[in-house]
């Protein structure tokens, strides 16, 4: 078997048969599911997807490292349910994995957003390169911004990984205070300490980030809102992760 690919989902009906239909150049597609109360799953089983019911518990690394001990592919690729592969994409996928002389042991993917019906291209969003193909090895670290490890110099593929997030206000708002409490969990377990100045600070650095120095503005109100959002994040998690220090909160 050549490829395996995994899906984490989590109420996925939405978005997960146009992901999986851009999956079918794979030889295993593995769904990977935190306990759906939609139809994600009726809708992966029957596109053909070998479904796993696995409590996510806040830990994304995890739950993509037990996803990885599921595939049986000599290579792996990681795609979120609001992904899609494209057509050239998967060509070109297809094309490095079958060459008979193996350049890197693993690939990054060129991340393109579209949100709100229309693709962004600068900051923080529509520029991220992430590493979602690679030989069966490694392992993922990190419970939130996890990262996939895996030694060796790697290759980057130059077609797009189409990425449809927070598709509505709520939808957005609901994400930045669930991700940004994860961060604040895992920077407290990492040693890092929040104060006044990293709450006040932090977020409008983050702003100044992605709308000024990243070229944010290029996006027009799309690019001023999602630096906005980002900020707001930035302040959740910091402001999270002192309330945590003090333990006015459990998490």
């Amino acid at each position: 078997m050549k490829i395996s690919v995994v899906v984490l989902t989590k109420n996925e009906e939405e978005s997960i048969q146009r992901c999986l239909q851009s999956l079918e150049f794979c030889d295993e597609v593995i769904v990977i599911d935190d306990n759906s109360i939609d139809k994600t799953r009726q809708i992966s089983e029957k596109l053909g997807a070998k479904v796993f019911i696995r409590g996510l518990k806040n830990d994304f690394a995890r739950q993509r490292n037990y996803g990885l001990s599921k595939a049986n592919g000599e290579w792996v690729l990681f795609v979120d349910a609001d992904e899609v592969i494209s057509e050239n994409l998967a060509l070109e996928i297809q094309s490095k994995i079958n060459s008979k002389s193996l350049n890197y042991p693993g690939y990054y993917l060129k991340r393109q957003d579209i949100i709100w019906n229309k693709k962004v291209s600068h900051a923080e969003y529509g520029n991220a390169k992430i590493l979602r193909l690679a030989l069966h090895k490694g392992a993922w670290k990190r419970k939130v911004h996890e990262y996939w490890e895996v030694k060796g110099n790697k290759g980057v593929l130059k077609n797009p990984l189409i990425h449809r997030p927070h598709q509505t206000i709520p939808e957005f708002i609901k994400d930045l205070n669930y991700y940004s409490t994860l961060h604040a969990i895992s920077n407290k377990k990492e040693g890092k300490k929040s104060n006044l100045a990293k709450i006040l600070l932090f977020p409008i650095l983050k702003f100044t980030t992605n709308y000024f120095l990243k070229l944010g503005f290029f996006d027009g109100l799309r690019g001023f809102l999602l630096a906005i959002f980002m900020s707001f994040h930035s302040f959740l998690a910091w402001s999270k992760l002192w309330l945590l220090q003090k333990g006015y909160i459990k998490i």
